[in-house]
């Protein structure tokens, strides 16, 4: 019977963290700069599509602070309390703001319903010209986040959803500002920040969920478990395999443990060296813990509840 663990991190892991970095630092740049810009210009103009957009440039620069001091401290190296390091706190971070997110979109649902029973009266023109901008500088912002990993990075799919949600905002913003300018219908205003408001919820309510399955130490979605198990029983000598988990750390940074039953003592190095090389190579699992066994001496896993 015999343990190992496995480490490895590629070039392209590193490169792809620092790529991460600086399109979150530039993009909290560019929205903590307009945000202050977009709240005055909803106070004064009195346009609740506008400060609905400016509460989510005010959550969208407190996430990508957010998401840039998780990054940050993810890079703080292991200790004897911490083992794993600190790289979970990014996957904290994007589930406050998913849940961030979601408080939002509330809170424009209920002053949308006030203003729907009592339209105010809206300045159009000074509403256009701060949605306009307010579009310029989340399209920017986006392509900023789109160079960063946000297929796989959590974190920036969560920052770059904000962008995107904060996008779509100014577009309301601005259909509202002409819908008012040229037909003078207030209620365009409260409707365009309801429409919003939906768009947020559903972006909030994936992060979120992806974040508690990550937080819950659930299966990564890329990782099909029975073909992992499949594909070790590939490997010649191996009997069975079995008490098979996979999570992550945090996105990207996948986690195995498992034991693996062989055919006489003789295998098991073998075994071993082939199992930790193709998950490395076939599902980019670079950090394995592995049990193998001689099959008659196997663990009670082998045949009660375990996976």
């Amino acid at each position: 019977m015999g343990h190992n663990h496995s480490h490895g991190h590629s070039h392209g892991h590193g490169h792809s963290h620092t790529n991460n970095k600086k399109a979150l630092f530039w993009s909290f740049l560019l929205i903590s700069a307009f945000m202050i810009v977009e709240v005055v210009g909803g106070v004064l103009t009195n346009s609740l599509a506008l400060l609905s957009d400016a509460g989510h440039m005010l959550s969208d620069a407190a996430a990508l602070g957010l998401s840039l001091f998780a990054m940050k401290l993810g890079e703080k190296k292991a200790t004897h309390a911490k083992t794993y390091g600190f790289k979970r706190f990014e996957i904290i971070a994007a589930a406050l703001n998913g849940l961030t997110l979601i408080i939002i979109s509330v809170y424009i649902f209920v002053e949308a319903y006030h203003r729907l029973a009592d339209p105010p009266e809206v300045q159009s023109l000074g509403m256009l010209t701060i949605s306009v901008i307010g579009l310029v500088v989340n399209i920017i912002a986006a392509w900023i986040l789109m160079r960063g990993d946000k297929e796989e990075n959590l974190n920036v799919r969560s920052a770059f959803l904000h962008v995107i949600g904060d996008m779509l905002g100014s577009v309301g913003a601005i259909i509202a500002a002409l819908l008012i300018y040229f037909f003078g219908w207030g209620l365009a205003d409260p409707i365009a920040s309801v429409a919003v408001a939906i768009l947020i919820i559903i972006s909030g309510w994936r992060v979120t969920k992806d974040s508690f399955h990550v937080l819950m130490e659930g299966t990564p979605e890329q990782i099909k478990l029975q073909e992992v198990k499949e594909e070790i029983m590939k490997i010649p000598e191996v009997k069975d395999v079995h008490d098979v988990h996979v999570w992550s750390i945090t996105s990207g940074v996948f986690m195995l443990s498992g034991h693996i039953a062989v055919e006489g003592e003789g295998a098991h190095d073998r075994v071993l060296r082939a199992a930790q090389k193709l998950l490395h190579d076939r599902f980019a699992i670079d950090h394995s813990t592995l049990q193998v066994e001689a099959e008659e001496h196997g663990c009670p896993c082998a045949h009660g509840p375990c996976n």
